[in-house]
């Protein structure tokens, strides 16, 4: 389970292009904690800090404690917006969560042992991964940092779906039940046809030069013939 993470904010009293563009000019990113059933908070936090966290990873599944002028409030990362060019937060839309709640939320997958999964370290075989998130339904208080999956064992031809997945207590996948997560794949036989071409490649680049080595060689011979005749 992920720990609540501190952020400080500062409560904002003007919403608006203008007013945003202003909260960046002083190097913080405008942001919304809204949901809760209580009306839409607007706030600013530090742009460094905000940075750092989204970059770090797992920002959209962290649950913040959000203290904004002494009123501390628990919310998730809903959605971030990003500069395009220069990857600089523009925006940060915070959930508010309350007691009891449940939400829906992406966990990233972290696959174990696969030096202990005979199709892929013995057999050469592929871990060929379908889902790098699930989508649970947890508690805010309760969101796991990953779900990991054990690859022992392991065979080529191996499918893991939903049903093999140990999922954190409370949490709940919310699509389809049946679903591959990831599957062992026996290996690809693209080395061996590019092998293959790249000798066709150098076999013909060598009967070029062959060919071009014995046309100087013609020219030649006739440019002495022609040196004798004079």
């Amino acid at each position: 389970m992920s720990a609540v993470k501190t952020l400080e904010a500062v409560a904002r009293d003007r919403v608006g292009k203008g007013a945003a563009r202003a909260v960046r000019r002083q190097g913080h990113v405008p942001a919304v904690i809204y949901g809760g059933g209580q009306a839409p908070q607007a706030i600013a936090i530090d742009l460094i800090r905000t940075r750092t966290l989204i970059y770090a990873g797992g920002f959209k599944t962290t649950l913040f404690e959000i203290n904004a002028g002494g009123k501390k409030t628990r919310a998730i990362p809903r959605d971030f917006q990003l500069d395009p060019v220069t990857g600089v937060p523009m925006h940060v839309d915070f959930l508010r969560v309350v007691a009891g709640q449940s939400i829906t939320v992406e966990v990233p997958v972290h696959f174990l042992n696969e030096d202990a999964a005979p199709g892929i370290k013995q057999k050469g075989g592929t871990l060929n991964i379908v889902l790098h998130t699930l989508a649970l339904e947890v508690a805010p208080d309760a969101i796991p940092e990953a779900v990991e999956i054990d690859l022992t064992g392991r065979e080529i031809g191996d499918a893991i779906h939903i049903a093999d997945v140990k999922l954190p207590s409370g949490a709940t996948f919310t699509g389809e039940p049946d679903a591959t997560v990831a599957n062992v794949v026996p290996p690809t036989v693209l080395g061996a046809e590019v092998e293959a071409e790249e000798a066709a490649i150098a076999e013909a680049q060598s009967a070029e030069a062959a060919e071009e080595k014995a046309e100087e060689a013609a020219e030649e011979e006739a440019a002495e013939d022609e040196k004798k005749e004079d």
